[in-house]
């Protein structure tokens, strides 16, 4: 069930009562009919042969084997925190966010501080568009129909006992050993002062006469897991670095080491079996860099504008597993 399907057959298992994950153009998405269902836009997608654009075609994860239970809710700003609160004792929470928004900066920065975040898996992705378009990113409540480009939309789901939701991360970037240590000053999506090795410079001068490639990301290391935060901008006029996530005070950060070949990254370090995975997504910023167009890499999903395990990432795959316990 996890792959691309036309607007009819997403329709008909719609109609079915299926419980799923949709992620489409939004004008295919648009046309869908109410039930139960949460989704967001991109035409970008990773299928089962290569990565591709697609504007016709819907992806759907179909949760529907090992749902006992689910809720779907629409957050706000204001509401987000208790997502945690909403879910179930045995399950995962599966949320999509628009890009851009003011949920997404929201969350970006405060998720880590959410109450029992890590307690269950709480993953999904932020919904993009047709980057050479002028389109909003869109998120989808398939119970009510609407859409939005302003609030987060999660689907809360439990699972039967006996089974156990584990979310994965998989990060084919490093630290580069050779980089400097890099500090922020404040939390934010833009930089222009920080700690270079204990000296201070603007970062985007820095960046720029020491002729450094900004698409590997920076990097920072939670208890030894790389989480990394991409540059989006980097404007010596303004002597302003914008990134696509938000860098930390009170961390220390590294640029990452540059990748030979993206595809053989991904491929060299995804298990060898499949058989209990639910969901994947994986970064534009992967797709675009990488040249994943036309390739395959790592496993079927949305290609998104940002990755949420727990908090949100950039430039990774995640993907959940449903698996038994022993």
């Amino acid at each position: 069930m996890k792959k691309l399907h036309t607007l009819e057959e997403v329709s008909q298992l719609i109609e079915q009562g299926r419980l799923l994950s949709l992620a489409g153009d939004e004008r295919s998405m648009s046309k869908l009919p109410k039930g139960n269902w949460i989704g967001g836009s991109t035409p970008y997608f990773m299928d089962e042969q290569q990565g591709k654009f697609e504007q016709e075609a819907i992806y759907v994860d179909d949760f529907s084997s090992f749902s006992e239970d689910y809720r779907i809710v629409v957050y706000t700003t204001e509401t987000i925190a208790s997502i945690t609160k909403d879910r179930f004792d045995n399950g995962f929470t599966f949320l999509v966010i628009p890009a851009f928004s003011q949920i997404h900066s929201h969350y970006a920065l405060h998720a880590g501080d959410f109450e029992g975040i890590y307690d269950n898996p709480v993953l999904g992705w932020v919904s993009g568009i047709d980057l050479d378009s002028e389109d909003k990113p869109t998120v989808y409540n398939g119970l009510t129909g609407e859409c939005s480009s302003d609030v987060a939309i999660a689907l809360h789901v439990r699972i039967p006992d006996g089974k156990m939701a584990q979310l994965e991360i998989l990060n084919i970037h490093s630290q580069d050993s050779n980089s400097p240590i890099i500090e922020f000053e404040e939390d934010s999506f833009s930089a222009r002062e920080c700690l270079i090795d204990g000296i201070r410079q603007n970062f985007a001068q820095y960046i720029s006469e020491n002729n450094i490639d900004t698409k590997p990301p920076i990097t920072c290391s939670y208890s030894g897991a790389v989480i990394n935060v991409c540059v989006k901008e980097v404007n010596t006029d303004r002597g302003q670095v914008d990134f696509y996530a938000p860098v930390f005070k009170g961390r220390e950060y590294k640029f990452a080491t540059p990748l030979a070949n993206y595809a053989e990254e991904f491929t060299r370090r995804l298990p060898e079996n499949d058989s209990n995975m639910a969901f994947s997504c994986n970064c534009i910023l992967n797709f675009l860099y990488g040249e994943l167009k036309g390739k395959k890499a790592g496993f079927p999903g949305p290609i998104t504008f940002g990755e949420i395990g727990y908090r949100l990432l950039n430039q990774t795959m995640t993907y959940l597993e449903i698996v038994d316990i022993n």
